[in-house]
């Protein structure tokens, strides 16, 4: 078994997720692959079943319709520890994390309990424009402000994990639902007084397929970044390692 695994969760990425497995067994270094697929109405885990079928490293796991991009994450990550991987690295389906990049991040993780691939620091790219764009950026430095933390990048998927380092972290004890997850994660880690590193990634739009990001999901980051800031703030809520 590899040490690394690399996780990413599936709903309707028929025409991005070959190419994404073959370019993940492309890389250099030796890796298990785990995909999480909601049973997508496109066939996405019909072409998981069929690749399986040559793939010794590729795990698959199909849920029984849309149960959420959180629950899948803490899925996976029980999952990892489960089996008792060192590495733990999660990305988009949709190639707009390249995983080429992996490689850096293992690098990194050599001597860090956790690593985020930022669009936003010296040497990050975004292929994002306009009010997206926009956005994103007053999106992730509004969460910076309110939460006082040294990080420049809450809201992507594309991380890493040293398992052997974060023995005593519980994804469980995280409450944000949706793309909240993510930003609330990376403040979890912050109370747990791990370090939060950033490398630099280059972000690409889609090619192929919809974007899953419901527009609810600005009102849900918002609610839920101000609810940790006043929990934090007034309630003095602590966390026990």
């Amino acid at each position: 078994m590899s040490k690394t695994l690399i996780f990413t969760a599936t709903y309707n990425e028929k025409d991005n997720i070959r190419t994404l497995i073959e370019k993940l067994n492309n890389l250099k270094s030796e890796i298990d692959i785990l995909i999480i697929d909601d049973k997508s109405p496109d066939g996405t885990w019909k072409i998981l079943d069929e690749l399986k079928r040559n793939l010794t490293n590729l795990k698959i796991i199909v849920r029984n319709g849309k149960s959420g991009l959180d629950t899948a994450h803490k899925l996976a990550y029980q999952y990892a520890k489960d089996k008792g991987y060192q590495n733990f690295i999660t990305m988009d389906a949709d190639l707009s994390h390249d995983p080429d990049e992996i490689p850096i991040f293992l690098n990194k993780l050599k001597n860090n309990s956790f690593v985020i691939g930022s669009r936003y620091i010296k040497g990050g790219k975004c292929e994002m424009s306009g009010f997206r764009l926009i956005l994103s950026v007053l999106g992730n430095k509004l969460i910076k402000n309110v939460l006082g933390l040294n990080c420049n990048e809450f809201t992507t998927s594309y991380r890493g994990f040293n398992l052997s380092k974060l023995k005593n972290f519980d994804f469980n004890m995280i409450n944000s639902k949706g793309y909240s997850f993510f930003m609330e994660t990376v403040y979890r880690l912050h109370l747990h007084n791990v370090k939060i590193n950033e490398i630099p990634i280059k972000f690409r739009n889609r090619k192929q397929g919809k974007s899953k990001i419901p527009s609810i999901e600005i009102f849900r980051t918002l609610k839920n970044l101000f609810f940790l800031y006043f929990q934090n703030k007034f309630l003095k809520y602590k966390i026990f390692i």
